[in-house]
Protein backbone atom coordinates (compact mmCIF):
# COMPACT_ATOMS: atom_id res chain seq x y z
CA UNK A 1 0.00 0.00 0.00
CA UNK A 2 1.18 3.81 -0.44
CA UNK A 3 1.42 5.91 2.19
CA UNK A 4 -0.46 8.93 0.60
CA UNK A 5 -3.81 7.92 2.60
CA UNK A 6 -2.19 7.41 6.05
CA UNK A 7 -0.08 10.79 5.88
CA UNK A 8 -3.65 12.46 4.40
CA UNK A 9 -5.29 10.77 7.26
CA UNK A 10 -2.62 12.01 9.86
CA UNK A 11 -2.45 15.51 8.67
CA UNK A 12 -6.06 15.51 9.06
CA UNK A 13 -6.11 14.50 12.47
CA UNK A 14 -3.11 16.74 14.11
CA UNK A 15 -5.37 19.72 12.27
CA UNK A 16 -8.01 19.09 14.16
CA UNK A 17 -6.71 18.43 17.41
CA UNK A 18 -5.06 21.86 17.07
CA UNK A 19 -8.62 23.35 15.73
CA UNK A 20 -10.13 21.52 19.36
CA UNK A 21 -7.49 23.36 22.01
CA UNK A 22 -7.82 26.43 20.46
CA UNK A 23 -11.40 26.47 21.13
CA UNK A 24 -10.35 26.07 24.67
CA UNK A 25 -9.95 30.04 24.50
CA UNK A 26 -13.03 31.13 25.29
CA UNK A 27 -13.89 34.77 24.70
CA UNK A 28 -14.44 37.02 28.11
CA UNK A 29 -17.77 38.21 28.21
CA UNK A 30 -17.40 41.10 29.79
CA UNK A 31 -16.37 44.90 28.85
CA UNK A 32 -13.33 44.82 26.73
CA UNK A 33 -10.43 45.36 28.84
CA UNK A 34 -7.00 44.03 28.87
CA UNK A 35 -7.49 43.01 32.07
CA UNK A 36 -9.99 40.45 31.22
CA UNK A 37 -7.64 38.49 29.33
CA UNK A 38 -5.16 37.56 32.37
CA UNK A 39 -7.91 34.60 33.38
CA UNK A 40 -6.94 33.17 30.08
CA UNK A 41 -2.84 33.25 30.07
CA UNK A 42 -2.29 29.95 31.73
CA UNK A 43 -4.69 28.00 29.39
CA UNK A 44 -2.78 30.21 26.55
CA UNK A 45 0.42 29.03 27.64
CA UNK A 46 -0.50 25.71 27.85
CA UNK A 47 -1.47 25.81 24.44
CA UNK A 48 0.91 27.76 22.92
CA UNK A 49 3.30 24.75 24.23
CA UNK A 50 0.79 21.96 22.73
CA UNK A 51 0.41 23.67 19.31
CA UNK A 52 4.71 23.54 19.01
CA UNK A 53 4.46 19.64 20.34
CA UNK A 54 1.84 19.56 17.60
CA UNK A 55 3.68 21.19 15.23
CA UNK A 56 7.13 18.77 15.62
CA UNK A 57 4.85 15.86 15.38
CA UNK A 58 3.33 16.90 11.91
CA UNK A 59 6.89 17.86 10.46
CA UNK A 60 8.38 14.75 12.00
CA UNK A 61 5.97 12.77 10.40
CA UNK A 62 6.21 14.86 7.60
CA UNK A 63 10.20 13.99 7.29
CA UNK A 64 10.00 10.29 8.77
CA UNK A 65 7.27 9.35 5.24
CA UNK A 66 9.79 10.74 2.89
CA UNK A 67 11.58 7.78 3.11
CA UNK A 68 9.09 4.91 3.43
CA UNK A 69 7.65 3.82 -0.29
CA UNK A 70 4.72 1.92 0.72
CA UNK A 71 3.28 0.36 4.21
CA UNK A 72 1.91 -2.41 5.83
CA UNK A 73 -1.31 -3.29 8.29
CA UNK A 74 1.77 -2.94 11.32
CA UNK A 75 2.91 0.07 10.29
CA UNK A 76 -1.16 1.36 10.02
CA UNK A 77 -1.45 0.61 13.20
CA UNK A 78 1.56 1.93 14.58
CA UNK A 79 0.35 4.96 13.33
CA UNK A 80 -2.65 5.10 14.99
CA UNK A 81 -1.15 4.10 18.29
CA UNK A 82 0.63 7.33 17.99
CA UNK A 83 -2.56 9.19 16.57
CA UNK A 84 -4.33 8.08 19.79
CA UNK A 85 -1.71 8.90 21.99
CA UNK A 86 -1.67 12.62 20.44
CA UNK A 87 -5.41 12.78 20.35
CA UNK A 88 -5.31 12.91 24.36
CA UNK A 89 -3.14 16.06 24.54
CA UNK A 90 -5.93 19.00 23.82
CA UNK A 91 -7.52 17.22 27.07
CA UNK A 92 -4.15 17.19 29.09
CA UNK A 93 -3.54 20.76 27.92
CA UNK A 94 -6.88 21.82 28.84
CA UNK A 95 -6.84 20.33 32.48
CA UNK A 96 -3.29 21.54 33.38
CA UNK A 97 -4.42 25.67 31.53
CA UNK A 98 -7.30 25.46 33.23
CA UNK A 99 -5.78 24.50 36.70
CA UNK A 100 -2.82 27.00 36.05
CA UNK A 101 -0.22 24.01 36.33
CA UNK A 102 -1.21 22.24 39.12
CA UNK A 103 1.64 19.45 39.64
CA UNK A 104 -1.06 16.78 38.84
CA UNK A 105 -1.47 18.68 35.54
CA UNK A 106 1.55 18.90 34.48
CA UNK A 107 2.47 15.05 35.46
CA UNK A 108 -0.59 13.73 33.63
CA UNK A 109 0.84 16.31 30.43
CA UNK A 110 4.03 14.13 30.93
CA UNK A 111 2.97 11.07 30.77
CA UNK A 112 0.74 11.96 27.63
CA UNK A 113 4.07 13.34 25.98
CA UNK A 114 6.03 10.42 27.00
CA UNK A 115 3.75 8.15 25.27
CA UNK A 116 3.30 10.00 22.54
CA UNK A 117 6.99 9.77 22.43
CA UNK A 118 6.96 5.86 22.77
CA UNK A 119 4.81 5.80 19.72
CA UNK A 120 6.60 7.21 17.73
CA UNK A 121 9.35 5.44 18.51
CA UNK A 122 7.28 2.18 17.96
CA UNK A 123 5.97 3.22 14.85
CA UNK A 124 9.65 3.97 13.56
CA UNK A 125 10.48 0.15 14.85
CA UNK A 126 7.50 -0.84 12.46
CA UNK A 127 8.88 0.80 9.32
CA UNK A 128 12.10 -0.48 10.12
CA UNK A 129 10.76 -4.15 10.44
CA UNK A 130 8.85 -4.27 7.11
CA UNK A 131 9.59 -6.51 4.93
CA UNK A 132 12.84 -5.39 3.11
CA UNK A 133 14.00 -3.30 5.78
CA UNK A 134 14.29 0.41 5.26
CA UNK A 135 18.23 1.34 5.10
CA UNK A 136 17.66 5.18 4.55
CA UNK A 137 16.03 5.31 7.78
CA UNK A 138 18.28 2.87 9.84
CA UNK A 139 20.98 5.15 8.64
CA UNK A 140 19.37 8.06 9.77
CA UNK A 141 18.24 6.82 13.08
CA UNK A 142 21.07 5.19 13.72
CA UNK A 143 20.61 4.41 17.99
CA UNK A 144 18.39 7.00 17.90
CA UNK A 145 19.98 8.97 20.91
CA UNK A 146 17.70 11.73 20.57
CA UNK A 147 14.44 10.45 20.74
CA UNK A 148 15.64 7.99 23.57
CA UNK A 149 17.17 11.01 25.80
CA UNK A 150 13.58 12.58 24.82
CA UNK A 151 11.74 9.95 26.64
CA UNK A 152 14.14 9.39 29.80
CA UNK A 153 13.37 13.57 30.08
CA UNK A 154 10.16 13.19 29.98
CA UNK A 155 9.84 10.57 32.40
CA UNK A 156 12.18 12.60 34.85
CA UNK A 157 9.45 15.86 34.22
CA UNK A 158 6.83 13.69 35.26
CA UNK A 159 8.64 12.96 38.50
CA UNK A 160 9.59 16.44 39.06
CA UNK A 161 6.48 17.79 38.61
CA UNK A 162 5.16 17.01 42.17
CA UNK A 163 8.38 19.04 43.33
CA UNK A 164 8.74 21.84 40.90
CA UNK A 165 6.50 22.46 38.22
CA UNK A 166 8.21 24.97 37.10
CA UNK A 167 11.22 22.47 36.26
CA UNK A 168 9.13 20.10 34.91
CA UNK A 169 7.40 22.46 32.21
CA UNK A 170 11.33 23.91 31.58
CA UNK A 171 12.54 20.32 31.38
CA UNK A 172 9.42 20.00 28.56
CA UNK A 173 10.35 23.36 27.09
CA UNK A 174 13.74 22.10 26.74
CA UNK A 175 12.83 18.75 24.69
CA UNK A 176 10.19 20.75 22.52
CA UNK A 177 13.42 23.12 21.42
CA UNK A 178 15.61 19.76 20.48
CA UNK A 179 13.33 18.93 18.17
CA UNK A 180 12.37 21.97 17.07
CA UNK A 181 14.27 22.50 14.19
CA UNK A 182 13.66 19.75 11.46
CA UNK A 183 15.87 16.49 11.62
CA UNK A 184 17.92 16.67 9.42
CA UNK A 185 18.86 12.90 9.98
CA UNK A 186 16.53 11.37 7.23
CA UNK A 187 17.53 14.22 4.61
CA UNK A 188 20.90 13.87 4.76
CA UNK A 189 20.69 9.94 4.90
CA UNK A 190 18.24 10.17 1.89
CA UNK A 191 20.79 12.29 0.12
CA UNK A 192 23.44 10.55 0.81
CA UNK A 193 21.74 7.30 -0.72
CA UNK A 194 20.64 8.99 -3.52
CA UNK A 195 23.84 10.07 -4.41
CA UNK A 196 25.50 6.33 -3.74
CA UNK A 197 22.53 5.26 -6.12
CA UNK A 198 23.95 7.67 -8.59
CA UNK A 199 27.38 6.90 -8.18
CA UNK A 200 26.41 3.54 -8.93
CA UNK A 201 24.89 4.25 -12.13
CA UNK A 202 27.36 6.06 -13.43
Amino acid sequence: MRTGRLEAFSDGVIAILITIMVLELKVPLSAPKFGDLEPLLPIFLSYVMSFVYLGIYWNNHHHLFQVVDRVNGRILWANLHLLFWLSLIPFATGWMGENSFAPATVALYGVNLLLSGLAYSLLQIAILRAPGGNRILADAIGRDFKGKTSLILYSAAVALSFLSRTAACAVYVLVALIWLIPDPRIERALATHVQDDRDKTD
